[in-house]
């Protein structure tokens, strides 16, 4: 059965190299953040990957990584662009950014047939939720989606505080609630937000989730009620993933299995969490993890 692997690229700054945090190098071979969710993906039984990107990284973008990708499984192109609106809609004066990750996923429409997991560029997420989620789309019925639970403690950074979708499930690993919780600090007996203790080993959404076809439909049909909704002069607010899919499971229309994974995520948060990524990599490497050429 076939299923796509969509990774959200597009926030990738234009000028390729110095300082973005998305190509630094990671492996030992010059390995970025991607190859790794690529590599794992792949053996997980994915067969396809979408590179959303912007049209005016796509020279780089191609020179970077997707021309090696291409030689090793079918790949395409989506592109989010500011003014890639529905019909009816006009971008804002003012508005410089495109409208966030739901867009992004909104922009594979025609491209994506199959059911698909949704990552980010630059996140490393580890073997087993790319196992679990790919098992759960083989068999996953319209509207009956999944996300990877990464536990909190797993997730932080020692740098500096994190933004997370903490989760909250039924006894069923149901997912009833997606908290969007800013600033949440490493402490030596779990973390905080603000004044606020939070449980470390709390469920979060790093922005992986497991999907069927029908659910750019709804993407379409979110987007336009986001739009209609925006107030006069905003020209910041984002439609984002899982906000949306807090106000799909809220109105029942869907419904998403949280699969707990106990890997460790690692993503580049801080220019200071660079050293500590290279350092998790060589770790993965010296316990065999990955081989050195990693796509072979």
């Amino acid at each position: 059965m076939d299923t796509t692997l969509v990774i959200m690229a597009a926030g990738i700054g234009s000028r390729f190299g110095g300082g973005i945090k998305q190509l630094e190098k990671f492996g030992p071979n010059g390995e970025i953040i991607m190859d790794y969710s690529i590599h794992d993906a792949l053996k997980a039984g994915f067969n396809k990957v979408v590179f959303i990107i912007r049209k005016d990284i796509e020279k780089d973008f191609r020179e970077i990584i997707g021309n090696r990708i291409e030689k090793i499984c079918k790949v395409d192109y989506a592109y989010q662009e500011l003014d890639d609106l529905p019909a009816g809609f006009k971008k804002p004066e003012g508005r410089t950014k495109p409208w966030g990750t739901g867009q992004a996923v909104l922009s594979c429409k025609g491209k994506v047939n199959e059911p698909f997991i949704i990552i980010n560029a630059d996140d490393y997420y580890g073997k087993e939720a790319f196992k679990k989620v790919h098992d759960f789309l083989v068999s996953a019925e319209p509207k009956k989606y999944c996300g990877a639970g990464f536990i909190l403690k797993n997730t932080l950074s020692d740098n500096g505080g994190v933004t997370r979708g903490v989760c909250k499930v039924d006894e069923d690993m149901m997912l009833i609630d997606i908290v969007e919780t800013s600033d949440i600090v490493k402490t030596p007996t779990g973390a905080v937000a603000g004044d606020k203790e939070i449980d470390a080993n709390s469920y979060v959404s790093m922005n992986m989730w497991g999907v069927t076809p029908e659910y750019i439909d709804l993407l379409e049909k979110g987007f336009i009620k986001f739009l209609s909704e925006l107030k006069d002069g905003d020209i910041k607010s984002e439609f984002l993933v899982p906000i949306y899919m807090d106000e799909l499971i809220k109105s029942g229309e869907v419904s998403v299995k949280m699969l707990e994974t106990n890997d460790k995520w690692f993503g580049v948060t801080y220019k200071e969490d660079t050293q500590a990524v290279k350092d998790a990599f060589k770790e993965l490497y010296d316990k065999g993890v990955y081989n050195t050429n990693l796509y072979e």
